[in-house]
């Protein structure tokens, strides 16, 4: 009987202790994950007042350009009050954003650096014993201070956005987003830009938040999704543009200004941006199969960047009519996109099929120049092959050769690109789109631009041009 009673109280004591040992190895997990994949996050959340409490014994850091210019610093006034400055005023608004009322761009994302003291422990006694304030660590963007002003510049007065990156890293290398504001004014006019109604708001970035019909450019995923179904017969494609579609049980599709392209095989509707080829394409696809290609580049999903930015949608399915598959395959309908993921699809053509994910911090750095934290370049997926990629990269050169793509025939630069006209309205309005990577035979710049409707001068095709001559002069 006491030996009964023994192991009883045995086996129960196993059982406590493996509830224990099975807590304790939970905590462990979560706190693993917590620093891997949460803790980031966290202490970079704007209402985590700990990390501001900081600022009372810490400089706040620099950010600084790819090339080494101050866009964010902190002076002290006559007074001994601290001051943070953007010397070059709204040219890079969006991107650093501003650290006063809220926080965004990289002030928001990086705040846990910027009030980060050395972690050298020589320096901090020398600090608290000489009563001073420590210096913040310093951020280094991947931005091209020289692009980036061309891209600023060249956009003038028009509403929209320009953003490009280095299609093997996933650098971005300039954004601009207009209008614009100047953040050193964000403590008298913070209360006045959020009164601006949303069509003129200066406080969203339309790179990575503005959400537009892609227009033509959606014409890539398109002519992929028709290679894709039509493995050995797509350049056997034949299409007679009289200058408009119908389709049974659809709409009339017209091409722009009613022209006729007459005959044309892929490559060539893709380079005149024929609407009558894509409504006829459209018409005709596997709409689960484009819905899923569609999703794979990233449409419907959270893109893993570190930064705001606003989700792509794309609608089309099973139950979709005729009518909504002719405009959905020419980038009207209800599919919206921002320029960033438009970017991200045209630098996934531009480097060999592979998506990566893009970043705006290069480096970290304390005071002295001791490297912190180093990025680096990450992979989404591998999302064409090498046959796609070559096909859908001879439809974007001949855009430039033969095509819509005018601005760059006499280039020292060959470019790879596609050019687009997105309604948006019952007037007839539309935004101008770009997308486009150069050098085309070993593509080191990816761009996307868009100019809201009611644009002035050139299109888009212009500015990214602009750009494109600052990157290779």
């Amino acid at each position: 009987m006491k030996k009964k009673k023994n192991n009883l109280r045995n086996r129960e004591t196993n059982i406590i202790s493996f509830v224990f040992v099975g807590l304790f190895m939970i905590m462990i997990i979560y706190v693993c994950i917590f620093n891997i994949k949460d803790a980031t996050q966290l202490i970079n959340n704007p209402y985590n007042k700990r990390i501001d409490n900081q600022s009372f014994k810490v400089v706040r850091g620099d950010i600084l350009s790819a090339d080494g210019k101050i866009l964010a610093t902190t002076e002290t006034d006559e007074e001994g009050n601290e001051i943070r400055v953007y010397p070059f005023g709204d040219i890079y608004c969006h991107s650093v954003g501003f650290c006063s009322n809220v926080k965004m761009g990289v002030e928001s994302s990086e705040n846990y650096y910027l009030l980060s003291e050395s972690d050298n422990i020589f320096d901090q006694i020398s600090t608290d014993l000489s009563g001073e304030k420590a210096k913040g660590h310093n951020v280094y963007t991947t931005l091209d201070s020289k692009l980036q002003e061309a891209a600023y510049y060249a956009m003038g007065d028009n509403k929209g956005a320009v953003i490009a990156m280095e299609p093997s890293t996933g650098k971005i290398l300039c954004m601009v987003s207009n209008p614009a504001f100047d953040p050193n004014d964000v403590d008298e006019e913070y209360k006045e830009w959020l009164n601006y109604e949303s069509a003129d708001s200066v406080l969203l970035n339309r790179a990575t938040q503005g959400l537009y019909p892609p227009g033509s450019t959606f014409k890539i995923l398109t002519a992929l999704e028709y290679v894709r179904e039509n493995k050995s017969s797509y350049r056997d494609f034949e299409y007679v543009c009289d200058g408009s579609d119908y389709e049974e049980g659809g709409t009339i599709i017209p091409c722009a200004d009613g022209k006729e392209h007459g005959h044309q095989n892929l490559v060539e509707a893709f380079a005149n941006s024929c609407n009558s080829a894509f409504s006829h394409i459209g018409a005709n696809l596997n709409k689960r199969s484009f819905s899923n290609l569609c999703y794979t580049f990233m449409f419907n999903k959270y893109i893993p960047v570190e930064f705001e930015y606003s989700m792509s949608s794309f609608v089309l399915d099973e139950n979709s009519g005729v009518s909504e598959c002719q405009e959905t395959a020419m980038g009207q309908g209800k599919t919206m996109i921002s320029p960033l993921h438009n970017l991200m699809i045209v630098s996934t053509v531009a480097n060999k099929g592979t998506m990566m994910t893009p970043y705006i911090v290069d480096r970290v750095e304390d005071y002295n120049g001791r490297c912190v934290e180093q990025k680096t370049p990450s992979s989404i997926d591998v999302l064409m092959n090498e046959e796609e990629v070559g096909y859908i990269t001879e439809c974007m050169e001949a855009v430039v050769d033969s095509g819509t793509g005018t601005a760059f025939r006499w280039t020292s630069y060959d470019v790879a690109g596609k050019t687009g006209s997105a309604q948006y309205d019952e007037s007839g309005n539309v935004h101008s789109w770009f997308v486009g990577f150069a050098d085309t035979e070993n593509p080191s710049i990816a761009i996307s631009v868009v100019l809201e409707g009611g644009y002035s001068g050139s299109s888009a095709q212009y500015v990214a041009k602009k750009v494109f001559d600052a990157y290779f002069s």
